[in-house]
Order: C-alpha cells, then structure tokens, then sequence
C-alpha cells in the first residue's frame, strides 16, 4: 500500500494516515487482538498475500467469521472454486482448508460479504448482534 509504485488502482491517498497510525506487524497465523478470544484475525492469504479474516466471539449470537474475500459467494465455497484473479489460487485453497477446519472446530458460523442474499437477512442498524 506504500509503496513507491502501488500496484494496480490503488489510491493511496485514500490511506495516508495509516502510514504514520501505530502499526502491529502480525506474524503468526493468528492474532488475539483483546488476548480474551473475543476478536481474532486470522491468516488467510490467496487472494492477496496478506489476506486475512476476522474470527469474533458474540456472548448471545456464538462465533462469527467474517470471510472478507476468502469466498466471493456461497456457490465457490461449495463447489470449491477459487476466481481467476485471485493472487495465488493454489493458496487460496490451503487457506479455505484451514479456515474450514477452524469453523468445524469452533462451529462458527461464516458471514461472507459479498453474498447480498446471506446479507440481506442480516441485522441492519439500528438492530445489533450481542
């Protein structure tokens, strides 16, 4: 993002305060933001290199993984299939695995922000999840 030749429509200026914003560099395939399980972000590389999804733990509603662009829509995610532009499909892939294996294990349930059906029966503010 801040580099001296952005790649593709990247528009910097669009983030400039982060470049000076205090930065955690996250090195492992995981990171307890609050260090209490509530908010995780997870590694998920593929279709960026440093991809990742957010893991939260609700007291009311349970786990929550928001999927960012690990799938575009529930179809990929079923038929397993990875868009041609993703930046490493083949990584993509090892992190679908992983990421499944994580919602087995925590029995999360998977938001994913591109499907409007999914998301149109979401709660909408002023409507909260607990």
């Amino acid at each position: 993002m801040f580099s001296e030749k952005p790649p593709g429509v990247l528009q910097p200026a669009y983030h400039a305060a982060l470049k000076t914003s205090k930065t955690i560099i996250i090195q492992d395939d995981e990171h307890d933001v609050f260090a209490d399980g509530s908010v995780i972000i997870k590694s998920a590389p593929g279709h960026t290199p440093g991809h990742q999804v957010l893991y939260l733990t609700l007291p009311r509603t349970g786990g929550v993984v928001l999927s960012g662009d690990l799938y575009h829509f529930p179809e990929a995610r079923m038929l397993k299939r990875v868009t041609i532009f993703d930046f490493d499909q083949g990584q993509t892939a090892v992190s679908r695995e992983k990421i499944e294996a994580f919602l087995t294990k925590t029995r999360a349930q998977l938001w994913i922000q591109h499907d409007s059906i999914g998301n149109s029966r979401l709660k909408k503010g002023p409507d909260y999840y607990e």
